[in-house]
């Protein structure tokens, strides 16, 4: 992505890592600009809450406490290496869902 539309987005694509809260803002005030960098950002951090959600209460409700543990333990590490591209600024997708979530979520921004 050329530089100056990564600078214009990357405050906003930082804060869409942080809780469901900052996606919220992320995906409201990118709406009204909607940047490439920020929306790519927004759906790697969106599926990754989403799975977490959905992957903690699947195991959860059968009672597989260990596997969530590492579940939560892997979204991290993952959610690590998302903040961690929108900090320098690069379109880097997560490993293993990365590229699905750009599929999935190619409505959101």
């Amino acid at each position: 992505m050329e530089n100056n539309t990564v600078s214009d987005g990357k405050a906003m694509a930082i804060i869409s890592y942080i809780t469901l809260v900052g996606t919220i803002i992320a995906i409201i005030v990118n709406s009204s600009g909607k940047k490439p960098f920020t929306s790519f950002h927004i759906r790697q951090a969106f599926g990754l809450l989403l799975t977490q959600i959905v992957g903690s209460l699947v195991l959860g409700t059968f009672g597989i406490h260990f596997l969530g543990w590492a579940l939560n333990i892997f979204i991290l590490v993952l959610w690590i290496i998302g903040l961690l591209a929108a900090i320098q600024g690069e379109t880097k997708v997560v490993p293993f869902l990365g590229d699905k979530f750009q599929d999935w979520f190619k409505g959101i921004s």
